[in-house]
């Protein structure tokens, strides 16, 4: 079984798609290493294991609207697409999507996946209570009012358990409008960097880093947010686009201006575009949204190296939150994220100048995307993560929850072949 890209092919030796909860937590008591895998929209071994996989799709597709309207509880294995189509059908929303809303819910909290926006915390931001399997078999239920317990688990990378059900908070549906707009002087986007990521409600510019402009910045307005018609000197696009310059916008949320349901624009694809395997890798880096024009301008300077090997980058911004290993853990950031040509060799071997042009500047990496684990000193990085580290060993001492790629990450916990 391979993942989505197809880059890399997974280790278990057994997979398992349970159809009850009953019958998921028996596999998980009894595996000597288990891991659970949602969508499969990751490029790096973050799920894998040489043990079992459980895929969480077979479990019964629970979306449960409280009474109060206030949240949802969604199953694990749900996807993003599915969820808000039944919140939208009661008249609800979520505060943010990512790209492709084809992504399962419980996969994308736990690496720490998001949207874009200032103001926009991401996918985790939503989490009001996250239940899990662990090692034992035995079901625990986490909300705030836990502490540590709960900040720790949300964005836990599968290492403190597997992830059966969330609660979402959720806010009255709302309209949403999508304008491109092209050709964004370099200069002027680096002078006004705050104002022009602050110009909508969700602010993406794509980009390949050669030459003197932004080929595009995608805005993503409330009903309630003034239409622009200017934007630091760019022109707007009279015609839909694609991030990528050749290709058709027929798979895009629709643009040019026109009013539509949240679910209809916060993500970058349709919904009834069901993407295929990709040929592409993805590496994404996450730092303090002070230092994006002086990072910008240390990426620009490997462009040389850099744009061969893309297909285009996305540059987004994200709200700051509490979870311990989120990318975006206490500090307002900005993302940027590299989507590869799948080049997987020669990416590989050009990643360490790419990481070691952001370190300054804080960078955190995608968990889910491709990175050097090893170059990074992430007790810096991460306020609280030699805490994490010692709750997730004393939560699994038997390492049933870790991998190589986890090893790497914390230390290695006990001797074997994960």
């Amino acid at each position: 079984m391979k993942n989505w890209a197809g880059n890399l092919e997974y280790s278990a030796a057994r997979i398992v798609r349970p159809e009850s909860l009953a019958t998921l937590t028996d596999v998980v008591a009894s595996a000597a290493t288990v891991k659970a895998l949602g969508s499969r929209h990751s490029f790096s071994r973050v799920g894998d294991t040489v043990g079992t996989h459980v895929l969480l799709d077979g479990l019964p597709q629970e979306i449960t609207i409280a009474e109060n309207r206030q949240s949802v509880r969604v199953g694990g294995g749900i996807s993003y697409g599915t969820l808000c189509r039944v919140l939208e059908d009661g008249g609800l929303a979520i505060h943010n999507l990512a790209s492709l809303p084809h992504i399962s819910v419980a996969g994308a909290i736990q690496t720490g996946t998001h949207g874009s926006g200032v103001n926009n915390q991401a996918l985790a931001g939503a989490v009001q209570a996250i239940e899990l399997i662990r090692p034992s078999g035995e079901q625990v239920r986490l909300t705030p009012s836990d502490g540590d317990a709960f900040f720790s688990s949300v964005v836990g990378l599968g290492a403190l358990g597997v992830v059966t059900a969330v609660d979402l908070a959720v806010v009255p549906s709302f309209l949403m409008r999508q304008r491109v707009f092209e050709d964004l002087p370099w200069a002027a986007a680096l002078d006004n960097f705050p104002a022009l990521v602050s110009s909508a409600y969700s602010v993406s510019l794509f980009t390949d880093y050669s030459g003197p402009n932004i080929a595009q910045v995608w805005l993503k307005a409330t009903a309630d947010e003034p239409a622009l018609t200017d934007l630091f000197g760019a022109r707007a696009a009279t015609v839909a686009r694609h991030p990528l310059p050749d290709m058709s916008a027929e798979n895009c949320t629709q643009q040019m201006d026109q009013p539509g349901r949240w679910l209809d624009r916060l993500p970058h694809f349709r919904h009834e575009f069901t993407p295929s395997n990709g040929d592409e890798l993805q590496s994404e880096f996450i730092l303090p949204l002070e230092h994006a024009p002086a990072a910008i301008t240390a990426i620009q300077k490997l462009a040389g190296k850099l744009s061969p090997l893309l297909f285009i980058s996305e540059i987004r911004t994200g709200a700051a939150d509490d979870f311990w290993l989120s990318p975006f853990y206490q500090q307002q950031s900005v993302a940027f994220h590299f989507t590869w040509k799948l080049l997987q060799a020669e990416v590989e071997a050009f990643l360490p100048e790419l990481e070691d042009a952001l370190r300054p500047f804080g960078s955190r990496p995608h968990w889910g995307k491709l990175f050097t684990p090893t170059s990074y000193d992430f007790e810096l990085l991460y306020p609280r993560f030699a805490d994490f580290r010692a709750r997730a060993a004393a939560n699994d001492p038997e390492a049933k929850f870790r991998n190589p790629l986890l090893d790497a990450i914390f230390g290695v916990q006990a001797a074997s072949t994960r």
